[in-house]
């Protein structure tokens, strides 16, 4: 693949049909989860072969506090194991971890973990992957305006989100046929061209993320311009 100018710096994707891939299957939906992280690590590599700088999966919303408590738990647990595993592959690619959302409501073991992967990749600089964990676009913003409205003068609105430290995504990418984008990077997507995919994210390939790439590349960004 060629890259032009255009190429994107940030891609941000919204992870989802693991439950619905499992039932097509007649499987638990802790199958589809199980699948879904091995290809979230997968997608994480293939970002940092293409040369993707910036690399944001939404793993887990606010409102996913609803489920049941059993499949939370779950969760949590599956992304635990999977960022003890993945840790020094992570390292080792030039990788930095960081995560976005309300990290005091997830268990302690996993914010310990986050915290330790986090410090360990500090210093990697090839591509940054961000986890959103517990995490609200809507709540973002209002956080942000809490602590705007308390600033000291001089200091930018977005620099009081937590996402600051990411430029605004290019591409946004989500799986399993649903056309919106659920209460995420909501400050940051304004423009962002958005790709929608109804294959269910078990399912996602190397292959769908260069398509993918390849129709964002293809579309002409005006950001309100005429040209």
């Amino acid at each position: 693949m060629k890259y032009g100018q255009s190429f994107p710096n940030h891609i941000a994707i919204i992870m989802d049909g693991n439950g619905r891939w499992a039932k097509n299957k007649n499987k638990p939906r802790t199958y589809g989860h199980i699948k879904g992280a091995s290809v979230a690590i997968d997608t994480v590599l293939y970002a940092k072969k293409l040369g993707i700088k910036y690399l944001t999966l939404f793993a887990f919303s606010t409102e996913n506090w609803n489920r049941p408590s059993e499949e939370v738990s779950f969760l949590f647990a599956l992304l635990q194991e999977h960022l003890k595993k993945e840790a020094e592959k992570i390292k080792e690619n030039g990788i930095r971890f960081k995560t976005i959302g309300n990290l005091a409501t997830l268990p302690d073991s996993l914010v310990k973990l986050i915290n330790s992967l986090s410090n360990m990749t500090e210093i990697c600089n090839d591509m940054v992957f961000t986890l959103a964990v517990s995490y609200g676009g809507k709540q973002e913003i209002e956080e942000a305006a809490e602590k705007y409205k308390n600033s000291e003068p001089g200091i930018k609105f977005k620099d009081c989100i937590q996402s600051s430290f990411l430029p605004d995504p290019d591409l946004l990418i989500r799986t399993g046929g649903e056309k919106r984008i659920s209460n995420f990077l909501l400050y940051s997507l304004a423009y962002t061209e958005l790709y929608f995919l109804d294959k269910y994210w078990p399912d996602f390939s190397e292959r769908d993320f260069k398509d993918a790439i390849k129709e964002y590349m293809a579309r002409k960004r005006k950001f309100g311009n005429l040209i």
